[in-house]
């Protein structure tokens, strides 16, 4: 189970031109306006100012998912966050959700609908959180 990473985004929630946007940066490392302009505008079908994806790139480093520097010529974005990282990141803002819920009946509905594979998965977790627990009470 991999811990959370040091870095968070201060706002996870992502519009569909964002997340686009952000998956455009993880697949090139690192990316100028141009190169992610390009890259949505190489589908005949869509259309995209260039202002927009400027304007996108500058709200995703606000968000905490970016970072910019200025190079030779022009600005390049780099992922402060993995994509694994990412999902790692969303998966545990969703347990949370759910957790805040707090309601044992809708708890006991999720387990009870949970098949073999989820059962095994669940049942790791658990063994991972004795671990940690013993590992906490020894060092205590």
């Amino acid at each position: 189970m991999a811990p959370l990473p040091p870095h968070r985004p201060q706002k996870l929630s992502l519009g569909p031109l964002e997340t686009e946007v952000l998956h455009i940066v993880w697949e090139l490392g690192s990316a100028t306006v141009k190169d992610v302009h390009e890259r949505i505008l190489s589908d005949p079908e869509r259309e995209l100012a260039y202002t927009s994806v400027t304007t996108v790139l500058r709200r995703l480093t606000k968000k905490g998912w970016l970072m910019c520097e200025k190079t030779e010529r022009a600005f390049c974005w780099q992922p402060l966050v993995s994509r694994q990282e990412a999902q790692l990141l969303n998966a545990h803002a969703r347990l949370n959700q759910f957790l805040a819920v707090s309601n044992p009946d809708i708890v006991a509905a999720f387990a009870d609908s949970l098949d073999a594979a989820s059962v095994e998965q669940i049942e790791a977790i658990a063994q991972r959180l004795q671990a940690l627990r013993r590992a906490t009470e020894e060092d205590s």
